[in-house]
């Protein structure tokens, strides 16, 4: 795949040593749910920035359960090396604060209920006493190079896999009677084209979203969505339209806790000639998601 992609592939695959903590100009003052930003109607814009979105770094970010805390990711290229570099942002009576905190290489994805923190093929579950130590999911898992994993309110998991060919299939795995099933392929209502990658799985389980690249897209890789249908399966691949999609990259799509809103990165050209094309995240009123649903 391209920029994006790329880079999200490395950074979530692998853990890297060349890491440190990010150190920024003095916040300005964030009041408020969603740092402080005014929320975005059906037209996408660019998430904080300069606080969260910099010129700079490929960024990602995710907000905690409860939203009062969100987490951001940051890569470049310097001399050659990649670096990464995070931070996280708590809210305190009403205002956003930058804490300190280990620097992390990847966001895990905390199952709906808050129980358990999936990082690919391995999780943590909470405990009476804290998170436990790090688990596996099982063999059938080990194979598969994980780049994104999500799971639904009954511990659905849709996951992807990198390839350098790009031409990796979405998987899922159900829990039936508390044991996880081997992973199954999605049909080919989803896995269609070169690219299909970074799923989200609704909590209820009513729609998947990811990204991937067709030959109906607007031009590298686009978000789709599928819905779920009467009879349990899936429908076909939604492009979520000109008004999110472009000719650019978009990936990695996120539906925040509270459901309100999308979340995803889009690779965007810098305004020096010297700088790279960098991912930065982008926010739309989760309102355009009830738009594409199918009328029953």
């Amino acid at each position: 795949m391209k920029c994006f992609s790329a880079s999200i592939a490395l950074l979530i695959t692998f853990f890297t040593v060349n890491s440190f903590t990010h150190a920024e100009n003095k916040l300005p003052v964030m009041e408020g749910p969603y740092l402080g930003q005014k929320p975005p109607g059906l037209t996408p814009e660019l998430f904080a920035p300069g606080i969260v979105s910099t010129e700079a770094w490929g960024d990602a970010g995710s907000f905690s359960l409860d939203m009062n805390e969100f987490y951001v990711i940051r890569w470049r290229m310097r001399d050659k090396q990649r670096e990464t570099s995070s931070v996280t942002y708590k809210i305190k009576n009403n205002k956003w604060h930058e804490i300190d905190v280990p620097d992390r290489s990847r966001l895990p994805f905390s199952s709906p209920d808050g129980k358990t923190k999936h990082f690919g093929k391995r999780y943590q579950e909470l405990t009476d006493t804290g998170w436990s130590e790090m688990k596996d999911l099982g063999s059938s898992f080990k194979e598969i190079p994980i780049m994104g994993l999500t799971a639904s309110r009954k511990s659905t998991l849709v996951f992807d896999e990198f390839t350098r060919d790009g031409n990796g299939v979405l998987r899922y795995s159900r829990l039936i009677n508390g044991k996880r099933e081997k992973p199954k392929p999605l049909d080919k209502a989803i896995n269609t084209g070169k690219w299909n990658a970074h799923p989200f799985i609704a909590a209820d389980e009513s729609y998947i979203m990811w990204d991937g690249e067709r030959e109906s897209g607007y031009g590298s890789s686009d978000l789709y969505i599928s819905f779920r249908q009467r009879d349990g399966s899936w429908g076909k691949a939604i492009n979520l339209g000109d008004t999110v999609n472009t000719e650019a990259e978009e990936g990695g799509p996120q539906v925040t806790p509270d459901g309100k809103y999308l979340f995803f990165n889009r690779i965007v050209t810098p305004a020096t000639k010297e700088a790279k094309p960098h991912s930065d995240l982008y926010w739309v009123d989760a309102k355009i998601i009830e738009q594409l649903r199918p009328k029953s």
